[in-house]
């Protein structure tokens, strides 16, 4: 597993440079991933905008930064995302938020599609669902827990709407954007902090 997470970190980006590679595979018409359609750009596009909407927001709250910037040990945060993914669009500018409270942390953003080996170890009821937060020891490469796709609140809108109507349509899509509005990162800030402080306790 160590060498799969070696060889993912050396096709990685950082945020900054996995956000001007989504942004010059519109300028040329294309999406990142393994596949093309009219249907991705859109997505993509309108996730560009989202997420300079975020980037410029986004606010973590004062507790969370404080537990943040008290993180004693070296991880690396390895996300598998993609550009035309709208959770990946509304979670990866929290979690590029939080990383930047710390120098110990250090983001690295993957491809999903480029990047299956790993993607395959990190499976949610048999899906390549993302964004998937995989949080790393940097100094021994060792995995200590990962989070993801989505906060537990949109996961049961989700999963409720499915049960209720046996698909997720544009109609359950537009709650789920809705719902991260509301809800303004708090969620996703919490459930990592938590994973944070176990490690923390495990680990110091």
């Amino acid at each position: 597993m160590k060498e799969i997470i070696k060889k993912s970190l050396e096709k990685s980006f950082s945020y900054t440079e996995y956000r001007n590679h989504v942004s010059n595979k519109l300028s040329q018409g294309e999406v990142t991933g393994n596949e093309q359609s009219e249907h991705l750009l859109k997505y993509s596009e309108l996730n560009v905008v989202r997420m300079n909407r975020l980037d410029k927001t986004l606010t973590v709250h004062e507790d969370v930064s404080e537990k943040i910037s008290s993180i004693k040990s070296k991880l690396i945060w390895l996300v598998l995302s993609e550009g035309w993914c709208g959770d990946a669009a509304q979670l990866l500018p929290v979690i590029n938020k939080k990383a930047e409270l710390s120098e110990n942390i250090k983001l690295k953003v993957l491809l999903r599609d480029e990047n299956e080996e790993l993607m395959n170890q990190f499976l949610t009821n048999g899906g390549k669902a993302i964004p998937k937060l995989i949080i790393i020891e940097e100094e021994t490469l060792e995995i200590l827990d990962h989070w993801g796709p989505r906060p537990e609140g949109a996961s049961k809108l989700i999963s409720d709407y499915k049960a209720t109507h046996g698909i997720v349509d544009e109609i359950a899509k537009t709650e789920l954007q809705k719902w991260y509005l509301q809800d303004k990162g708090f969620s996703t800030q919490k459930e990592i902090i938590e994973k944070l402080e176990e490690i923390e306790k495990q680990l110091v």
